[in-house]
Formats: structure tokens, C-alpha cells, sequence
């Protein structure tokens, strides 16, 4: 089901390629109220892709103006079920729990009418704690190193290039992973410096050391070739 919002902003100047945002959610009616305004302002469409939601996500999107579209849930097939209702000729995907730079719209058309064919931002965690702090380094660290940006890095990309990558893999876990290594080998792709900023929520709750641990060791199984829908029954463990 689709509902589009009158409140939708219009496209701009054709000579000004248009960025769709695209939010995939599940119970997230408080993050969306706090944090949807800001995309709303940097993009010409947002779209909430909705997985089930029983508290107010809908309402809020909806009275915020977002257009919004319900499904099964699932990470994948929510962003591409958002994706099929995008009118841009840039996507990009974000969490509701991270927050683009206010500059965001403006560096990432400059990325694009320089060549690149997406990519996604340096991320920092909302948290001041030790622990975290070096979890942004490593993060920076990591992506530098392996030009793969994951989803709470905002991943964005030239909605022609989704369309010929098919979109993301409609797995439990680690679509945004299989994706930023297809994008990467399809065209040019860029780390742009944000920072985009994201909840530690999941690490404070569940432990910073166990979090990161957890997460290396699907990594790790991964690219052994062990199948993301075996690995979603160890993260569902793990949290």
C-alpha cells in the first residue's frame, strides 16, 4: 500500500538531479519524530517503508509529510519496496536512527556530477563514551580501507545503477554489506566526511565489546560462505 503526503516539497530545476530518501521502519514512531524533519528538508522525496510498525510510525510519517508504503518486514525488502516508489535519479538510504549532515543534498549531487555512482558518509556514534569514540576511528579506519560503506553510513547511489545491480538482496542481515561491495565493483564510489551521526542505542542496551564482537563474527562466517539466513538466527542470539 502507498500514501503519498501533500506535503511531499516539489522537485527542483531540472538541471539539479533529484535525491529520493528512502527510511525503513519497524516501532521507530519517537526516532521518526525526531529525526525525519531534517530529511525532509535536505530531500526532494522521502519515503518511509514501512515493515509493520504497531505504534504510530505511519501516523508520524505520514502527518510530517513523508509518502509511505507497507509491506512484509525485512531490511532488504523494505528499502526495495521504498526504492519501486522513488521518482529521483539519486537514492539514498537511511536508517531513522542516524542523522545526515546539513550539507548532505548538496555534497552528495557534487559526488555524483563528479563521476561517482554512490557511496556513503563517515559516521559518528551520539555517544561521548571512550569506547565508542574509538569505535568511530575503527569505523573510519574500516572504510577507508575497504570503500564499503554500510547502512547507517546513509549509502547513496544513482537510482540507473540500483536498477541494473537489482537493488539489494532481500536478506535477513547483511544486505547493505552485499550491496556496497556490488556498488564498488560497479563504478566509482566515495566516502564523503559528514560525519552522518548514529544511535549507539544497540550497543549501550546490549553491551559495547559484545556488540562489536557479535557483528565481526557474522562478518567473518560471511565471507566464509556461510548464508545470511543461517547468520540471522545467530544474530537474533547474539542480541
Amino acid at each position: 500500500m502507498v500514501t503519498s503526503a501533500a506535503l511531499e516539497r516539489p522537485l527542483q530545476t531540472p538541471s539539479s538531479p533529484h535525491l529520493a530518501i528512502v527510511i525503513p521502519t519497524l516501532d521507530e514512531a519517537e526516532t521518526l519524530a525526531r529525526n525525519l524533519p531534517l530529511a525532509l528538508d535536505l530531500a526532494d522525496q522521502v519515503i518511509v517503508s514501512d515493515g509493520g510498525s504497531r505504534d504510530p510510525t505511519l501516523d508520524v510519517a505520514q502527518r510530517l509529510g513523508a509518502r509511505t508504503v507497507t509491506g512484509p518486514p525485512g531490511r532488504g525488502t523494505q528499502l526495495n519496496r521504498g526504492a519501486r516508489a522513488c521518482r529521483a535519479e539519486i537514492m539514498l538510504f537511511l536508517h531513522a536512527d542516524t542523522i545526515l549532515p546539513c550539507q548532505a543534498a548538496e555534497a552528495i549531487r557534487d559526488a555524483i556530477a563528479n563521476g561517482a555512482v554512490g557511496g556513503g558518509f563517515h559516521v559518528e556514534f551520539d555517544d561521548p563514551r571512550p569506547l565508542l569514540r574509538l569505535g568511530n576511528r575503527l569505523v573510519a579506519a574500516r572504510t577507508r580501507w575497504t570503500k564499503t560503506p554500510l547502512g547507517d553510513q546513509a549509502q547513496f547511489v544513482r537510482a540507473d545503477a540500483f536498477r541494473e545491480l537489482g537493488g539489494f538482496r532481500e536478506w535477513p542481515i547483511l544486505e547493505d554489506l552485499d550491496f556496497a561491495r556490488r556498488l564498488r565493483r560497479y563504478g566509482r564510489i566515495v566516502i564523503l566526511p559528514g560525519p552522518a551521526t548514529t544511535a549507539a542505542r544497540r550497543f549501550v542496551q546490549q553491551g559495547i565489546v559484545r556488540t562489536v564482537v557479535g557483528n565481526w563474527l557474522i562478518w567473518a562466517l560471511f565471507f566464509a560462505g556461510v548464508s545470511p539466513h543461517r547468520l540471522a538466527k545467530l544474530y537474533r542470539v547474539i542480541r
